[in-house]
Order: structure tokens, then C-alpha cells, then sequence
């Protein structure tokens, strides 16, 4: 009979793990698809970046505004990395604590973002403007609309811990995020230096 339950509980342990190595993977999947999409609109950048209209061209971006948001997104990406640190120390608080700053830097750099493309459609440099325009706003506003979804995704977390603590599905969870805003500053800094250190040089 104990041999019959140990089985059993041995049984569902082994399907807890496949589960989540399959999600896993399944995030590793969309991570895949993820670099596809952006190489695709940093390619349609490329080819329109010069299709201006005699408008708004990457020569007129506010450089302060950008090295700003940069500051920002790479400090938020160091806070993620210490957060990931405080869980695997197995302090519940400093990994809160430290998503919640991450969070906070996302926040405020989709709201730079934010206030850049209002600044821009005041000037007249709107997305229907010009083919650039157009293909600036598509890349740059995809990332930002990924920072958003990632922001979300943290706050999410951050109710599961506060109710369930570190377990390993939480842990699976807060080192894929973390995961996940590394790789929206890679991107960034694609997009720092194809789009803006490019075009403003």
C-alpha cells in the first residue's frame, strides 16, 4: 500500500516537472518568435529610415530624451538581476522589494516613451506622416507595448509571492521574467544605436 502511494506521489511530482519544463520552453518558443518579429520591423526600418517626406527625420530626436530612457531601462535591468539574486538567497522581501523598483523604472520609462511620441505628434511628426515615421513608431512603440506587458507580468508575480512565498513555480516565474526584460534591453539597445545614435550621427 505505501509503496502503491509513494508511486502515486511520485507519479504527480514527475508530471509537476514536465510541466513546468514544457512552460519554460514554451516561453523559450516565444522568445524566438519575439526576436523574428523585431528583426522584422528593424529591417523595415532600415529600408524606410530615408523616406522622410522632407519631414520629420532622425537628425530632429531629442538626444537628452533617449539617453534618459536608456539610463533608466539598464538601471531597472540591474535591479531585475537583483532581484533574482534576493530569491535565490531566499529572501522573500528583497525580491519584492527589488521587482517593485523594476517595475517602478519600467513604468517611468513608458512614460518618457510616451511623452516622446506626444512630443513628436505635436510637432506634426504623426505615424501616417511619413514611411520613417511610420516604421519609427511601429518598432520602438512594439518595445515599449512589450515593457508595458512586462510591467504587468511583474505585478502578477508580486501577488503570487506575497500569497505563496518562493516555490519553484514562482521561482520558474520571476527568473523568466527577469529573462524577459533582459531581453527588452538588448532589443533597446538595438534600437538606441540602429535608430537614434545612428540617426542623430
Amino acid at each position: 500500500m505505501s509503496q502503491t502511494i509513494s508511486a502515486h506521489v511520485s507519479d504527480q511530482n514527475h508530471g509537476h516537472v514536465d510541466q513546468e519544463g514544457l512552460k519554460t520552453l514554451g516561453f523559450w518558443i516565444f522568445l524566438v518568435t519575439d526576436c523574428l518579429l523585431f528583426a522584422t520591423f528593424f529591417a523595415a526600418y532600415a529600408v524606410l529610415r530615408t523616406h522622410t517626406e522632407g519631414g520629420f527625420s532622425a537628425k530632429d530626436f531629442n538626444v537628452p530624451n533617449f539617453i534618459i530612457e536608456t539610463f533608466i531601462l539598464l538601471t531597472s535591468s540591474f535591479t531585475s538581476g537583483l532581484a533574482v539574486l534576493s530569491m535565490h538567497k531566499g529572501n522573500k522581501k528583497g525580491l519584492i522589494r527589488w521587482l517593485i523598483v523594476t517595475l517602478l523604472l519600467g513604468a517611468a520609462f513608458v512614460g518618457l516613451e510616451v511623452k516622446e511620441f506626444a512630443d513628436l505628434a505635436a510637432e506634426g511628426a504623426t505615424i501616417s506622416r511619413s514611411a520613417f515615421l511610420t516604421s519609427f513608431f511601429a518598432l520602438v512603440g512594439t518595445h515599449g507595448a512589450h515593457v508595458t506587458f512586462g510591467i504587468f507580468w511583474m505585478i502578477a508575480i508580486l501577488f503570487q509571492l506575497s500569497k505563496r512565498g518562493i516555490t519553484p513555480v514562482t521561482t520558474r516565474k520571476v527568473s523568466l521574467v527577469s529573462l524577459y526584460w533582459h531581453f527588452l534591453d538588448a532589443v533597446w539597445i538595438f534600437i538606441l544605436t540602429v535608430v537614434y545614435l545612428m540617426g542623430v550621427m
